[in-house]
């Protein structure tokens, strides 16, 4: 499990910097995001995948792993928003938002650490593609737990669902890093 820890970190460092460079770049614009927005954002990187691994042509010059890396940032965006509130205009600064993509990081982590010891690395002997479908399934929950303004009689929350997409899509990464 200890590789695991250090692959997981090594596919985070790559998240983050390409999300700490977006900030730069944009500020902290996807602030104004609506929860099901970025859920949206998140089922299109997760369809584009999806389509790649089942499509003989590709027309753009883009693969699966920068999408996987899409929907770790994007989730990250979405815990952020549940425990910030959308607002009407960026609010945060970059050290600010880098220090809350840490904690919503170190808090999935732990998550996935706790699950892995529980289920023996099972994600090990998974598919990329079965783990992009367990995303698509997340993602169809989350929105039909968005269409019931976020009631749900047995489930767990919105914010799980997104950390195990973290999670799916980190073991996805570190897969195609391992071909």
């Amino acid at each position: 499990m200890q590789n695991t820890s250090k692959e997981y970190d090594a596919v985070v460092q790559v998240c983050k910097d390409l999300f700490s460079k977006k900030m730069k770049d944009y500020g902290c614009a996807w602030r104004i995001l609506r929860l099901p927005s970025l859920t949206d954002q998140i089922f299109i990187k997760a369809q584009r995948i999806r389509g790649l691994q089942q499509n003989v042509v590709q027309k753009v010059d883009e693969g699966a792993a920068s999408e996987f890396v899409g929907i770790i940032n994007y989730c990250v965006m979405a815990l952020i928003q549940i425990e910030k509130g959308v607002v009407e205009q960026p609010d945060l600064s970059f050290e600010e938002a880098v220090a809350h993509y840490e904690d919503k990081i170190t808090v999935t982590k732990q998550l996935m650490l706790d699950k892995n010891h529980d289920y023996g690395e099972a994600w090990r002997d998974m598919r990329v593609s079965s783990l992009t479908d367990l995303i698509l399934q997340k993602l169809l929950r989350v929105k039909q737990i968005e269409d019931n303004a976020g009631q749900t009689l047995v489930s767990e929350g919105i914010d799980a669902n997104y950390q195990d997409m973290i999670n799916y899509a980190i073991f996805a990464l570190i897969h195609l890093n391992d071909s």
